[in-house]
C-alpha cells in the first residue's frame, strides 16, 4: 500500500456513499463539509482522509463498502495509514 493506492480507496469510498443519500447526508452532517466544498475538493487528501474516517467509524458502512469493492475490511485501514493527519492507533 502506498498514498496512490490509499487515494484510489478513498475516492471509490466517496463514490460508494455519494450513491446513497442516507449516508452521504450523515457523513456531511458528521463532517461539517458541505457538499459542494466536497465536490470541488475531492482530490485533497485531506478530505480523503475524513472520508475514510467517516467509514472505519461505521462498521456497517465499512462492511458494505468492501463487500462492493472486493476489498479486505483491513485495506481502509492501512490506507488511512498514508493520508493527512493519520491517527497513530488502529482503529
Amino acid at each position: 500500500m502506498n498514498r496512490e493506492e490509499s487515494e484510489v480507496i478513498a475516492l471509490q469510498a466517496l463514490t460508494f456513499i455519494a450513491g446513497q443519500e442516507k449516508i452521504m447526508g450523515w457523513m456531511l452532517a458528521e463532517t461539517g463539509i458541505d457538499q459542494g466544498t466536497l465536490a470541488q475538493s475531492a482530490d485533497n487528501p485531506e478530505i480523503l482522509a475524513g472520508v475514510l474516517d467517516f467509514l472505519l467509524s461505521h462498521e456497517e458502512i465499512l462492511i458494505d463498502f468492501c463487500n462492493q469493492e472486493s476489498l479486505s475490511t483491513t485495506s481502509p485501514v492501512r490506507a488511512r495509514q498514508f493520508l493527512p493527519g493519520a491517527p497513530v492507533e488502529d482503529y
